[in-house]
């Protein structure tokens, strides 16, 4: 049989109440009675009812993690990270996977159901208007992965897509590479808009730079290799930016198929640096984001929404790092000819 709060209470010679605010953060209980319950509750292997304490505070320290692209292995990375750091904080993740859904009213009615204190939208993909819904609707969010904007509806964490891309375009001109594409993911993705943004501002009027863009169906292996396919049939660019790992890991397989060699007949860089870009046998130069960084603030963000449902919807943003592999010649490698000076 269970151990309840009544047994506790007798054993330590309290009231149930006194037990009940033992366990409620705030409450006012003595540090003597406390150390009393304490010590009844882990003689009896009692452990506080979550539920029951829901009903008694009115918060339920549910936190609804609202995820898409769960075939990509980065999101599990993020979905690992997210749900240990909510727990860490004593909040605990419920998981709605958006993979086939961007209609956002779907799940505001689900999160309303299990009455959650809070929700992280955790997307790069979903539109600004999606995290906003749940605001609108009285629930507390913060976008984490989201894009940023002068005048943010809700909280958003995450990196600056744009400056990403400019930084992707930099490396590759200074490498030496004149012939350069652009391979994104789904067109219509907030995050592709902005990284092919920063690329193509950054070589735009760049002397003697061709430059490309083309888009994968989604943010997949398949999808990166399949579009890659097509790009080796009517002849591809000297080397590519691709908008995300899993997309650049898709194409590294497409060219090698192909008999071609990476980096020494086409060069790529990708971003993120989720673990299989670190494997030794892709090595894949890219652009890493700051993911536990990100995870951490956006924690944080909902936990301060939460307590202060008028605190002011605030953006922040880290900056990303270029991680050198072997599949982008290297420095050493590039022609000594003069080359053009990138713009900021």
């Amino acid at each position: 049989m269970a151990v309840t709060l009544k047994d506790v209470a007798e054993r330590a010679g309290v009231s149930r109440s006194a037990v009940s605010r033992a366990f409620t953060p705030g409450a006012s209980v003595s540090p003597r009675t406390r150390a009393r319950i304490e010590a009844a509750a882990e003689a009896l292997g009692y452990a506080p009812n979550a539920l029951a304490s829901a009903l008694t505070t009115g918060r339920t320290k549910l936190i609804g993690l609202v995820v898409t692209n769960f075939h990509n292995p980065a999101i599990l990375e993020v979905f690992d990270q997210f749900t240990r750091g909510l727990q860490d904080q004593g909040l605990r993740p419920l998981v709605v996977n958006l993979s086939a859904a961007t209609d956002p009213a779907g799940s505001v009615r689900m999160l309303r159901q299990y009455s959650v204190d809070g929700v992280i939208v955790a997307s790069s993909t979903l539109p600004t208007d999606f995290a906003a819904a749940f605001r609108q609707a009285g629930i507390p969010v913060v976008h984490a992965f989201g894009r940023p904007s002068e005048a943010p509806e809700v909280p958003v964490v995450g990196i600056d897509n744009i400056a990403c891309g400019r930084m992707a375009a930099e490396t590759l001109i200074a490498r030496g590479y004149r012939k350069i594409g652009f391979l994104g993911g789904p067109e219509a993705a907030s995050s592709t808009q902005d990284r092919a943004t920063g690329f193509l501002a950054a070589l735009r009027g760049q002397p003697g730079i061709a430059v490309s863009t083309s888009y994968a169906s989604d943010y997949t292996f398949d999808a990166g290799r399949a579009e890659m396919q097509r790009l080796l049939e009517g002849g591809p660019a000297e080397a590519y930016f691709c908008g995300d790992d899993l997309l650049a890991i898709g194409a590294l397989s497409a060219i090698r198929e192909a008999g071609l060699s990476v980096p020494g007949d086409i060069g790529l860089i990708g971003l993120n640096d989720m673990e299989m870009a670190r494997w030794q046998i892709i090595g894949l130069t890219t652009i890493r984001q700051p993911i536990d960084r990100i995870i951490a603030a956006a924690i944080k963000a909902v936990a301060a929404a939460i307590a202060d449902p008028e605190h002011p919807a605030e953006v922040t943003l880290f900056p990303c790092e270029l991680i050198e592999r072997q599949t982008l010649r290297s420095l050493a490698q590039t022609s000594s000819q003069p080359q053009p000076v990138p713009r900021r």
